[in-house]
């Protein structure tokens, strides 16, 4: 294969020093897709080209041989590849890019196998440590983790969270016991997630497999952690940042190993590393999350989620910070105050609040751009975006004088971050003075560096510029000298500077025009004077492009050296924007500030579900607002009422107000009292798993499971229609045995939703149970849902009035009307007394505690030898009397 793309017939592929050249990288990545450049193209080849080919839909040509076979190739255009990328990364791909070290023109100088032009992989591009704004989504975090067990050393089961988004710097590591691995690891939801080769099949990791990377267990070493944290930092010891132990260090290791391998050596701009305590957030297993959408509906995408209704943010770091909050609450009521405390502020400054977000929205993403600076990726853009974000927090700084105290902290450290001045002067004013108005993305296309800012470039563009005027001169006397009216002189890649006439003109040239190329309307050439002129020209636009380059070398490292600031102020910002979006809802949307205590309290007034009254707000519908107090005589409710009443949306209100609560929102309520809840637990719907063969009943009985097994006192816990995917008998028992162990044994906050209107009987001994029901209203053999919770119990689900609405065919509601008329008589035959004597529904005391039975502990004194006729007929009298009296007392 020759060099050049598109070249012509090859022949035996492996013979070749490019193919040669191809197979060496190949083998060093053998698990990623190689993309090999040659001039303009990223081209592939062998089984690389036909996944490609089949992934991009683009085409699959075959060229040349190889053993025999014709070598499968197809390529991607350089100036496109990040479109390209993209693609393939979202079907799972990981890609190493093989860049041209040097121009091919000086390769073409030596002899021999040496003008071979020298590549090599330059980075691996994976989920997890993508940088470019084109393979990220904006407002939300891109991270890559990292898992140490204690199982893997030895230990008692414990495990440790590194994780890190490269394109922002941010990272941090945390300890965790077994179970709570699920919930953080949801949590976070990382793209990459790396493990030792030995853990991939370890609980709490396996519904992770398709984001699995195993590592060799070398690499989750705490002495190796250590001692790449300090590289990392270039530090003699991580005292500064707080104390670690071993397993964190060793996950922190393995991320920056990771990071290493694929960015081949370049090292991130990070943040200082934060070690997260225990129980610092509310804990979500993947069922609640899934359940409660918060950051992606049910059917996919953020549409519908709890994140699309309150996102208000207007910067793409704020839309990050909310992500974040959102997915992790809080359960230090300290730390929830403060962020209360920034939006009671701004609720209370509506034109500061305004004019705050007017200079927030101008704000790009400085953050992701300082990591891309960082890492070598950066270019002017990049430093534009900076220049940009100090003029914002400038603005920022300004409008937050004379604040509340809450926002005063904030405002002094953008205050820091502004009057940085690094070797020249404050770093906004010389960034200012630097770049034009709009710097090209890349280095490369050069014009980045304003006229004025140095001398040395404007020497060498005037040369240019006065330059390109030489040429229109040139072209002005070559028309007189041979009067041909329609000589132009033209530029292109291939020939440079030429001269180009018509075709019928051709022969009215001198001799000292030397033909370079024909076409079919136009002849080109050369001549002596041009080809002295282009090379001045050349040289003076490469000692322009050669100055400008160093200016933004310049410019990048006086940025660089003042990162840690930088970014301390973009988090600022950040959070800024996320108090000032939960204050612009609040004031338009009538949200209130939540009290939070360190009680079991549960007291909700008025309290709305945001996603829903969202979406009616568009049609104009007034949502309808429920109370809902849980308290030490109601702790655990159980709602009854008809299928489309509003049970499940009941449910998930109280549950997200929770989380917006300990977000460090304000809530859709009149008045809001919550005592910290750790855990939050919501089975509300479920779906079948077939991957893992599960049917859906199996599935709902998993999670329950989870729920009963890890609930605690301060936790709240919210179940909708448990044991409804089994025969009758079989699903209220154990709902009625799920309430009984709600109640009695974990005597969390709970709400408990159902169709089994039998459980209502539990509210007569169970002191913490309350019955609550949704209230309908019947109109001319009509049902209203009036979409209000009341006290009570339902008495009827009005499910054919359901089906009715859903279109079931007359002849079946007819029919079904039939059957439940007969069945609702049978049920009045039996009282309820009798129901009650069931012993699906008699009261059973746990296990190892079992009422004393008087009848067998009588039976028991008798011994039948010793009996006469007379004292065996009394004794039968005797048991009859006891059983009787035991049969009352039940």
């Amino acid at each position: 294969m020759a060099e050049a793309h598109g070249s012509g017939r090859m022949t035996d592929a492996s013979q070749t020093p490019m193919m040669r050249q191809y197979f060496a990288l190949k083998a060093q990545h053998p698990d990623q897709l190689l993309f090999y450049r040659m001039g303009d193209f990223y081209e592939l080849f062998f089984d690389d080209a036909v996944q490609a080919a089949e992934a991009l839909d683009i085409a699959l040509t075959r060229r040349g041989k190889h053993d025999g076979q014709d070598v499968p190739m197809c390529g991607v255009p350089v100036h496109h590849a990040e479109t390209y990328l993209q693609r393939l990364i979202r079907r799972g791909f990981r890609v190493a890019v093989c860049e041209q070290l040097e121009d091919p023109a000086e390769a073409k100088k030596r002899k021999g196998a040496a003008k071979l032009v020298e590549r090599d992989v330059v980075r691996i591009v994976t989920p997890g440590t993508l940088t470019e704004d084109e393979l990220l989504d904006a407002r939300s975090e891109n991270l890559l983790a990292a898992v140490a067990s204690e199982a893997s050393i030895g230990g008692t089961g414990g495990h440790a969270v590194a994780w890190l988004d490269l394109s922002s710097g941010r990272f941090a590591v945390a300890a965790t016991a077994a179970d709570g691995l699920t919930a953080l690891l949801s949590r976070l939801d990382p793209r990459e997630l790396l493990v030792a080769e030995e853990d991939q099949s370890r609980d709490g990791l396996t519904e992770w497999h398709d984001r699995l990377v195993p590592l060799a267990s070398r690499s989750f070493t705490a002495e190796g952690g250590v001692r790449r944290l300090l590289e990392a930092y270039g530090i003699a010891t991580l005292d500064g940042f707080g104390s670690f132990e071993p397993l964190e260090c060793a996950a922190a290791g393995a991320v920056l190993d990771y990071v290493l391998l694929t960015q081949k050596g370049a090292r991130p701009q990070l943040q200082p590393l934060v070690r997260e305590g225990a129980n610092r957030h509310l804990l979500l297993d993947p069922a609640t999350r899934r359940n409660l959408e918060l950051t992606e509906a049910l059917a996919g995408g953020r549409a519908g989620s709890l994140l699309a209704a309150v996102d208000r943010t207007l910067s793409p770091g704020g839309a990050r910070r909310l992500w974040r909050d959102l997915a992790g609450p809080l359960t230090a009521r300290e730390a929830i105050a403060r962020r209360h405390a920034r939006v009671q502020a701004l609720v209370e400054a509506a034109e500061c609040r305004r004019r705050l977000r007017r200079c927030l929205r101008e704000l790009p993403d400085w953050e992701r751009a300082l990591a891309r600076l960082g890492l070598g990726r950066g270019g002017p853009r990049d430093l534009g975006a900076v220049r940009q974000a100090l003029a914002v927090a400038a603005e920022v700084t300004a409008v937050l004088a004379g604040t509340a105290p809450a926002l005063e902290a904030l405002r002094a450290d953008l205050m820091a971050a502004i009057e940085v001045a690094p070797t020249d002067g404050p770093l906004a004013a010389r960034l200012a003075r630097a770049l034009v108005e709009t710097p090209p993305r890349l280095a490369r296309e050069g014009e980045a560096i304003r006229s004025g800012y140095d001398a040395a470039l404007d020497r060498a563009r005037s040369l240019r510029d006065q330059g390109r005027q030489h040429i229109a001169a040139l072209e002005s006397e070559l028309r007189r000298q041979t009067a041909v009216a329609q000589l132009k002189v033209r530029h292109n890649h291939m020939l440079g500077y030429f001269v180009e006439v018509p075709a019928a003109r051709a022969d009215a040239l001198p001799e000292r025009f030397v033909r370079r190329q024909g076409l079919a309307n136009a002849s080109r050439f050369a001549v002596e004077e041009l080809t002295e002129l282009e090379l001045a020209l050349n040289r003076a636009d490469d000692e322009a492009r050669a100055r400008e380059a160093v200016l933004l070398d310049e410019l990048t490292t006086a940025v660089l050296a003042v990162a840690d600031v930088l970014g301390a102020a973009a988090r600022t910002l950040a959070k800024l924007d996320v108090a000032a979006a939960w204050a612009e809802i609040a004031a338009t949307d009538g949200w209130v500030r939540p009290e939070l205590s360190e009680d079991l309290a549960f007291e909700i007034e008025g309290g709305r579900h945001p996603v829903v009254e969202a979406a009616l707000r568009q049609s104009r519908t007034r949502f309808v607002a429920n109370d809902c107090r849980l308290g030490d005589t109601s702790r655990l409710w159980l709602l009854t009422g008809p299928n489309m009443a509003g049970k499940s949306t009941f449910l998930r209100q109280n549950a997200l107000l929770v989380i917006l609560a300990q977000a460090g929102a304000f809530v859709p309520a009149v008045r809001a009292r919550i005592g910290i809840v750790d855990r939050l637990f919501s089975r509300v719907g479920a779906a079948d798993d077939l991957a893992r063969g599960r049917s859906t009943f199996m599935v709902e009985m998993v999670e329950t499971a989870a729920i009963l097994n890890q609930a605690s006192e301060r936790s709240l816990v919210i179940l909708d229609e448990i044991g409804r995917g089994t025969a009758t008998h079989d699903g209220l028992s154990l709902a009625w045995a799920v309430v009984e162990h709600l109640h009695d044994q974990i005597r969390c906050r709970g709400l408990f939703a159902t169709h089994f209107h039998e459980l209502t009987a539990l509210a007569d001994r169970l002191e913490r149970l309350a019955c609550h029901t949704m209230k309908v209203k019947e109109w001319r053999s009509d049902v209203v849902f009036l979409h209000e919770v009341g006290e009570g119990a339902a008495d009827r689900s009005y499910g054919l009035h359901v089906a009715r609405l859903a279109g079931l065919p007359p002849q079946v509601i007819a029919r079904a009307s039939v059957l439940l008329q007969r069945l609702e008589q049978q049920a009045k035959l039996a009282p309820r007394s009798l129901v009650m004597d069931l012993p699906l529904f008699q009261e059973l005391a746990p296990s190892g505690a079992a009422r004393p039975d008087p009848v067998a502990a009588a039976l028991a004194e008798l011994d039948p030898e010793e009996l006469s006729p007379k004292a065996a007929l009394e004794a039968i009298y005797h048991l009859k009397a006891l059983s009787a009296e035991a049969k009352d007392e039940r």
